[in-house]
């Protein structure tokens, strides 16, 4: 089970690594009332995140698996606040 739950754990940082790039380099941002990130839809905040996970990736992770893992979260991120969406 430990092996699990360490995988689990990295994947979770991995991701908390890709939202604070993404959110560093300004391609997402936060719902204000929810909390939920959005996509800001920006070509050129994008390009900066790919850039800064290019120069500094985590450790034990290639330039192309960090690059990969920015592109996967920000796929999974949309651009509207799922909780605005209902109101």
């Amino acid at each position: 089970m430990p092996m699990t739950m360490e995988r689990s754990r990295a994947i979770r940082m991995l991701r908390g690594w890709a939202i604070n790039v993404l959110q560093e380099a300004g391609a997402i941002h936060e719902c204000e009332e929810h909390g939920w990130a959005k996509d800001r839809a920006d070509p050129h905040a994008c390009q900066r995140a790919i850039e800064i996970a290019e120069q500094d990736p985590p450790s034990g992770l290639s330039l192309d698996e960090a690059v990969a893992e920015v592109r996967d979260v920000l796929d999974s991120i949309g651009d509207t606040c799922p909780e605005c969406v209902e109101e």
